[in-house]
């Protein structure tokens, strides 16, 4: 047995795929429109994973857009987040928060943030390796919301 994707659904594909790809640094590796069932399947990599020259690695993030849904998206209480490892959290973090993403759980400790999509799905963030050493303006920044 092989873990292969996890999915999201999304209400709105453009905003989804400026959250995951532009502003978290995912690359989207393959996108499937499904003209008589009305959704399309966008699959996402992790960044390091798409340009290893091995093929994608990891398992991978599954956005389902039904096109012509309007139901309130919403996460059940039996799903926790997606875990991601990155380089700099402290970088990242000001990268989000530059494009307007809530910081929900700030990296005060220079190891771990959480942050939401678009369509409210939460995600952790993890500095690979040691912890960076505690900085401004993350040790003084308060939680905000939920993750």
């Amino acid at each position: 047995m092989r873990y292969l994707h996890t999915m999201v659904r999304v209400r709105d594909l453009g905003a989804s795929l400026e959250f995951w790809c532009n502003q978290l640094g995912l690359v989207e590796v393959k996108r499937t429109d499904y003209e008589s069932g009305r959704f399309t399947l966008v699959f996402l990599a992790a960044a390091v994973d798409e340009s290893s020259g091995l093929g994608v690695q990891s398992p991978l993030l599954e956005l389902t857009y039904n096109w012509d849904d309007d139901e309130e998206l919403s996460s059940g209480r039996s799903f926790g987040h997606l875990a991601y490892e990155v380089d700099d959290i402290y970088q990242l973090c000001h990268t989000l928060l530059q494009a307007g993403v809530v910081i929900n759980r700030p990296p005060r400790d220079g190891h771990m943030a959480f942050v939401k999509s678009p369509d409210n799905v939460s995600i952790e963030l993890l500095q690979a390796g040691k912890a960076l050493l505690p900085a401004q303006p993350w040790v003084s920044m308060p939680n905000v919301g939920s993750w």
